[in-house]
């Protein structure tokens, strides 16, 4: 099956837009999830922009595709690596990057795969998606593999002065004035986005090319705020992917825990093209399908580098989840926490202070929000001893 596919892949958006519950208008890419499958149980690998990308592209932990850092800090892409461009490519596709990736250096970005690389004048959609258009409104030989990197909603963010007081903030953080604010300027460029999901299916529709074009659109990690990128909590590894295209139908909600690395040897999976044998992705292909409910138990996260050595790896089941820290570091590391209004408030709470603990265990089910580390119950003894194995192993 020879269908077109557009990948759409923001920065920074963890799970953060209405179909997944947030308190935020996403009308477009709501319409998107209703028509498609939304994946409701989705991971990253890590929770920075290019170890997570590289994993989303090459069915591999970080630590297996050498991007265990960010690419312009001069981690990239081992040489060997399958990667999804690069096997469309061989197959017959003509593969087109618009906007950024986040794997190689610039100039390199032809080695991921793509014969054609189009530089806007900037990443963000509002320069990204007319020349998108444009190529689209061409008569593209088909079928084709379209990347679509935005910088959007990767932080400085708009700043709102006078913004609504009664402003939703996300739930693992608190409902202060600092992180109000940043969220009024995260509203500003989440809405952005969302005009430009509209514009891109807008212009599939007006070429005849919606109905043969799979589209996916996901993101790299969770909001770049306190407590979730450049954390192994939830709200720095759970992220959204919508899929939608023949298939992908009905606004069906998959709650499968599955991992960005699965995201790959699905796709390939969907097009019947072979899956290479040395990656650690699984096909989501038999549970959209309805032939199995579950493709793993559990998932592994990791992170190294982002600004600075942070080295941790976690493992989480869907009731359970150990993190492991290797070195001394303060609750939040503060280069690897994006400057924000929210990043000055948890400054003065002492979290740049205070020492992390060299383990954590949670139970989920009892504490959605991580806030009571449960390392040394003894009730939890056991299981804690098996994850810590398993991490280990």
């Amino acid at each position: 099956m020879k269908k077109n596919i557009i990948h759409i892949i923001t920065h920074d958006t963890g799970r953060y837009i209405g179909c997944y519950g947030a308190p935020v208008n996403t009308p477009n890419i709501d319409k998107l999830a209703d028509e498609g499958i939304i994946f409701t149980n989705y991971f990253c690998t890590a929770p920075q922009c290019s170890p997570s990308r590289a994993s989303m592209f090459s069915g591999l932990f970080p630590h297996n595709n050498g991007v265990y850092g960010l690419a312009h800090r001069g981690f990239i892409l081992k040489e060997d690596v399958p990667y999804l461009p690069k096997i469309l490519k061989e197959n017959g596709y003509n593969t087109y990057l618009f906007g950024t990736q986040h794997e190689t250096s610039w100039d390199k970005s032809e080695k991921l795969g793509y014969q054609k690389v189009v530089k806007s004048k900037s990443s963000s959609c509002i320069d990204v998606v007319p020349d998108l258009i444009d190529f689209l409104n061409s008569k593209p030989e088909e079928p084709f593999f379209i990347s679509v990197g935005f910088t959007e909603t990767h932080l400085p963010w708009p700043i709102v002065e006078n913004f609504d007081k009664n402003i939703k903030v996300p739930d693992f953080l608190p409902d202060v004035e600092e992180v109000k604010k940043d969220m009024a300027g995260f509203n500003i460029v989440i809405d952005r986005v969302d005009k430009a999901i509209k514009e891109i299916v807008d212009g599939l529709k007006r070429n005849n090319l919606y109905d043969d074009t799979l589209i996916i659109f996901t993101t790299d990690h969770g909001l770049p705020l306190p407590g979730a990128k450049a954390t192994l909590f939830d709200p720095g590894i759970g992220i959204f992917l919508i899929i939608r295209g023949e298939g992908f139908e009905g606004g069906k909600k998959i709650n499968c825990l599955s991992s960005n690395i699965d995201l790959m040897p699905t796709i390939l999976d969907y097009l019947g093209i072979e899956i290479p044998k040395n990656i650690e992705g699984k096909s989501l292909i038999p549970v959209v399908r309805g032939e199995i409910e579950e493709i793993r138990d559990e998932i592994y996260v990791e992170l190294t580098y982002h600004a600075g050595y942070d080295p941790q790896r976690g493992i989480r089941t869907r009731k359970y989840k150990y993190i492991r820290n290797f070195e001394v570091r303060q609750f939040y590391y503060p280069p690897n926490v994006d400057p924000s209004f929210s990043k000055e408030y948890f400054r003065k709470l002492g979290y740049f202070e205070k020492l992390r603990p060299f383990e954590f265990f949670f139970d989920l089910e009892k504490d959605p929000l991580e806030r009571e580390n449960l390392i040394d119950k003894p009730e939890y003894k056991e299981i804690i001893e098996t994850l810590r194995k398993k991490l280990i192993q």
